[in-house]
Order: structure tokens, then C-alpha cells, then sequence
């Protein structure tokens, strides 16, 4: 993967195949860390994200909104 000098990523034809991303996609960067703070990337496309989210907070959201 490289950066151009517009600070855009460019992921390869091979690892965007193997990811089934296609153009037009949107996909959420996130910056994590672990205990001993090293930073790490994680690349998701956004509707995997938003899934993930309502399957995480959806029970958590049901006992607020009691």
C-alpha cells in the first residue's frame, strides 16, 4: 500500500480483490491502540461498521431507552 501526495491511500488491484472492495465503496479508517500504545490501522468497509455497531449497542440502546 502507498500514500500519494495527495495523502490519499492506494491499496492494491490484488488485496482490494481479496477484500471484495470495489469502486465506490466507503470504508472507515480506524486508528486503534493497544496497552502499550502501539497504533495500529484498521480498514472496514462502512456498512460491515454499521452492523457490527447495532449488533454491539442495540442491546445496551434497549435497556436505555426502557
Amino acid at each position: 500500500m502507498s500514500c500519494d501526495e495527495r495523502g490519499q491511500l492506494v491499496l492494491p488491484k490484488d488485496i482490494r480483490k481479496k477484500l471484495d472492495i470495489n469502486p465506490g465503496d466507503k470504508l472507515a479508517l480506524l486508528d486503534c491502540y493497544s496497552k502499550d500504545q502501539k497504533h495500529f490501522l484498521t480498514l472496514i468497509k462502512t456498512n460491515s461498521l454499521e452492523e457490527l455497531i447495532k449488533s454491539y449497542m442495540g442491546p445496551v440502546m434497549k435497556d436505555i431507552i426502557k
